[in-house]
């Protein structure tokens, strides 16, 4: 398939782009080069190639969940703008 000039005209219209004609001319050769690229790819072997959703494999990155010590609460509101009674005092975002 061979994308011309009135092909990106249309698609330019339908998109309310507003292209000048080298715009014109510069992405028709665009689109041919990467459809070309693609039967390139189309014409290779891929007989026994599993089809995948990613290149590599996909694994949990996550560690167990298991109790650790965390920080102290004073370190932890040591930072903070406004402290109460050991929480971090923040203003009111709801109206009752």
């Amino acid at each position: 398939m061979k994308i011309n000039r009135q092909d990106v005209e249309k698609v330019a219209l339908l998109s309310r782009l507003d292209m000048t004609p080298e715009e014109i001319d510069t992405y028709a050769g665009q689109l041919n080069a990467i459809l070309e690229y693609a039967d390139v790819l189309n014409k290779l072997d891929t007989q026994g190639v599993e089809p995948t959703a990613h290149v590599l494999p996909l694994k949990n990155v996550m560690r167990p969940d298991e109790m650790r010590p965390s920080l102290p609460q004073e370190l932890a509101l040591s930072n903070a703008p406004e402290a109460e009674d050991g929480y971090f005092k923040v203003p009111k975002v709801m109206e009752g």
